[in-house]
C-alpha cells in the first residue's frame, strides 16, 4: 500500500539519513578497523568499504557504480585491495567500524533508546519497497544480512536507502548529459556539494580536470565565468533532483506520510548529535 507524500518529503528524509551513514567514511574508527586487517592507504580503505558488497570487483565495475571517480585512480587500488583482505573480511570490519562510530558520536544512551529502535524499524520498513533492477549498489547491499542491534539495523537500512537513491541518481545524471566531473562541479556550484579540495583528494581528479569540466559547463551555458550556476544550470540541477525523487519515491510512499515525517524527525535528531560530536570535517562542503 502506498500513500501520496508532500513534495520532496522523500528527499528530506534521505537528507536526514544519508549523512549518518556517511560519517563512517570520515571516521578514525574505520581507519583502525581496516588497519587491523592490513590496510594502510586511506583511499584504498574507503574504496574497499563501499564496494565490498559487490565482491572482489575491479576498477571498471566501481567506475560504473560510483560514477564520479577517475578510473585511473580506481585502477591504482582495484582489484589489488582484495589481496589485502577479502570482501567478507572488509564487510565485517565495516560493520565493526560503524558500531564504534555510532556509539562514539551518539552516545550509549541514544544507542539504547526507544527512539533508535523506532527509527530502525521505520527505515527498514521503507526498504521493503526498494527495487533491485538497474540498481547494482543497492542490490549488492540488500544481499547482506540485517544486523540485530537497532543502531546497526538503522545504519544498514540507511545504507540501503542511500544506495537505492544513488543508483537512480546516476540515471538522472546520464539523462541530463552530465559526465562524472561535470556532475561534481555543478553540484559543488549549488553550494551543497563537496568542496573542490575534497573532490580532488577523494575522487582522483586533478585541478586541470576540474577546470576543464567547468569550461565545458560554461560553454553549455550552465555556469558563468565565476563558476556560479546560471538560470539554465540551476534548472538542470533542479531537474536532476526531481527525477531522482521520482525514481526513489517507492520506499517513502510505502512508509507513508506519517512514517516518513517521523523517520525524518528522528534522523535529523541523530544527525544533529553526530555533527555536534565532530562527525564531519569543517571544510567538507563549499565552493572554494
Amino acid at each position: 500500500m502506498t500513500t501520496a507524500l508532500p513534495p520532496r518529503a522523500g528527499r528530506r528524509c534521505h537528507n536526514a539519513l544519508n549523512p549518518l551513514h556517511s560519517t563512517l567514511y570520515f571516521s578514525p574508527d574505520l581507519d583502525r578497523e581496516f588497519a587491523a586487517i592490513g590496510f594502510e592507504d586511506p583511499s584504498a580503505m574507503r574504496l574497499a568499504a563501499r564496494s565490498a558488497a559487490l565482491g572482489a570487483v575491479g576498477a571498471g565495475t566501481v567506475a560504473a557504480t560510483f560514477y564520479n571517480y577517475n578510473v585511473d585512480f580506481l585502477a591504482r587500488h582495484l582489484p589489488s585491495v582484495w589481496k589485502t583482505a577479502a570482501p567478507a573480511a572488509v564487510l565485517d570490519a565495516r560493520l565493526r567500524a560503524a558500531d564504534t562510530t555510532l556509539r562514539r558520536l551518539l552516545g550509549e544512551e541514544t544507542i539504547a533508546s526507544p527512539e533508535m529502535a523506532e527509527a530502525a524499524e521505520l527505515a527498514l520498513r521503507a526498504t521493503e519497497a526498494c527495487t533491485r533492477h538497474a540498481r547494482p549498489l543497492y542490490s549488492a547491499n540488500a544481499d547482506l544480512p540485517v544486523p540485530r542491534e537497532p543502531h546497526l539495523t538503522y545504519w544498514h537500512a540507511a545504507t540501503l536507502l542511500r544506495e537505492h537513491r544513488g543508483d537512480g541518481h546516476l540515471a538522472a545524471l546520464l539523462t541530463a548529459g552530465l559526465d562524472p566531473l561535470e556532475a561534481l562541479v555543478s553540484h559543488t556550484a549549488t553550494g551543497k556539494g563537496m568542496s573542490p579540495r575534497w573532490v580532488l583528494g577523494s575522487r582522483g581528479w586533478r585541478r586541470a580536470d576540474w577546470d576543464a569540466a567547468r569550461e565545458r559547463l560554461r560553454e553549455r551555458g550552465l555556469i558563468d565565468a565565476e563558476g556560479e550556476l546560471t538560470e539554465a544550470g540551476t534548472g538542470l540541477r533542479d531537474s536532476v533532483e526531481a527525477e531522482t525523487d521520482r525514481l526513489d519515491a517507492a520506499p517513502y510512499e510505502h512508509l507513508g506520510a506519517a512514517g516518513v515525517e517521523r523517520l525524518t524527525e528522528l534522523g535529523r535528531g541523530f544527525l544533529i548529535t553526530a555533527a555536534g560530536a565532530g562527525a564531519f570535517p569543517a571544510d567538507l562542503t563549499g565552493k572554494d
